[in-house]
This record gives C-alpha cells, structure tokens and sequence, in this order.
C-alpha cells in the first residue's frame, strides 16, 4: 500500500492527529490529482504552510476537521473535468460531519445541517428531485462539481477559526487555474459558478467573464431572502448545455 492509499483510507471521524504531521512534507502529486499538483505549483509554499500550521495544531492536541486525509479532497477529481464550481466557506466544525467537500457531510450524520437540508429542498422545488436522508454529494463531484470550501479545515467546534491561516491563497489560485482552462482551440472551457452568500460572491472578480449564478447563502438565517426560488440547478444546467458541455444529474444516490 502506497502512502496515497493510506492517507485516503483514513476515516472522516479519525482523531485528531491521526496523518496530519506527515502532510507538510509529502510530495504534492501524492495529495492531490496530477493536474492539479501543476496547477498548484505556483502556491505550493503557501499550500505547505497551510498544512504545517494544521499539523502544528493537531499536534497541540487540537482537532482539526476535516481528517487527514479529506483535507484536500476538492483536489482529487482531475481539474480537467471540472465545470460547474460551487463554493463554501469553511468545514462544518462538528466532528464526523466534514468530509472535504463544501456543503457535503458523511452519509453517517443524522441530521444533515440546516444549510444542506435546505438545499435539498431547493433541489426538489428547482427540478422535482427527492431529498436524501444523507448528505454525501461525493456523486456531484465525480461529475465535475468541484465543492471547494474558501478554507479547507477548522478546528472543531470554532466556525472559521482558520481563516486568514493561508488557505485563502490556495483557493483563490485553484479558482484561478479552473477559469484560465481552454480547450486545443483556445476556447475558455465549459464553466458555471455558484456561488452562495457574500464570501463566495466576492470571487466574482476571479472569474474572467465566466457565468455565475449568485444568490443569498443556504442558511437558514438567509435562505427565504433570495436563496429558495433561485434555481440554480436548472439555471446552471441552461448555461452548461449553452456552452456546448453536458448537463450535470443532480439526482444523488439512495443509501
């Protein structure tokens, strides 16, 4: 078994220090898919200080959320096959909730969070599709959804206690290289933005032009201002088809 194999059969409950020290010095083509490892060249030492203050405080018996080994999950589908970016803010700070992917819980959490709950019901007022008991979007993003959270881990129980500790600059690169895309003919690629609530709408300038469909966040403080009835499924899979891409099945599998 390869480190990459040990590393991503970690548990998303495992404790706290479980993998995290060995982080900060792994090669990055071993984290993350190989497209993106090129892609996140240019920030590679901001990546490294990132994942060494982490390691640092789980070293100092904090936990941090998401485990090792879904810290960088957003990354593992090719960056070649994104289209469609839906973004977050930081990991639900509930331990076994955070699962490296924006929005996305394990399919163990009952409940799900208010935030998901109500986008399920967007999704089934938007395009007639059933709320699931779990919250796994892992099926959105083997299609091509990249749920990239704006920072990537959270010591438990302490919404937002790592911003400003480096993943901004990570993100901001990894929002930066989907939209510089092109296919052979120079074309930008295929992309739809979605972006919920003030912190993913001020990525807007990052976008070059791509289509972006902005609303109020999921939350419960916020969703009946403008977040049911915003479609942004069918509104994203309008824009997808217009650009010449497949629409993405938002319908998530049963357990």
């Amino acid at each position: 078994m390869t480190f990459e194999d040990a590393l991503f059969e970690l548990e998303p409950d495992a404790p706290a220090d479980q993998g995290f020290d060995n982080l900060p010095g792994t090669p990055l083509e071993e984290l993350v898919a190989p497209d993106w490892a090129e892609a996140l060249r240019p920030v590679e030492p901001q990546l490294r200080d990132a994942l060494a203050y982490v390691a640092t405080q789980a070293r100092n018996g904090i936990q941090v959320l998401p485990a090792a080994g879904n810290l960088l999950r957003a990354f593992r589908q090719p960056l070649a096959d994104v289209k469609v970016l839906i973004l977050g803010q930081d990991p639900y700070p509930t331990p076994g909730h955070a699962i490296g992917l924006a929005f996305s819980v394990s399919r163990e959490t009952r409940p799900i969070p208010r935030s998901l709950a109500n986008i399920y019901r967007e999704l089934h007022d938007d395009l007639g599709l059933p709320p699931r008991v779990h919250g796994d979007l892992g099926a959105w993003s083997e299609q091509g959804v990249l749920l990239l959270n704006r920072v990537l881990s959270v010591a438990a129980g302490r919404a937002g206690s790592h911003r400003g500790k480096g993943w901004e600059a990570i993100t901001t690169a990894a929002i930066t290289a989907v939209v510089n895309r092109t296919d052979s003919a120079g074309k930008p690629k295929p992309l739809v933005a979605i972006l919920w609530g003030k912190d993913a709408e001020s990525v807007e300038p990052l976008l070059n032009g791509a289509p972006s469909i902005v609303s109020v966040h999921p939350s419960p403080l916020s969703a009946s201002r403008g977040f049911f009835g915003s479609k942004p499924f069918s509104r994203t899979n309008e824009l997808l088809v217009a650009q010449g891409a497949a629409p993405v099945d938002w319908e998530l599998p049963v357990l």
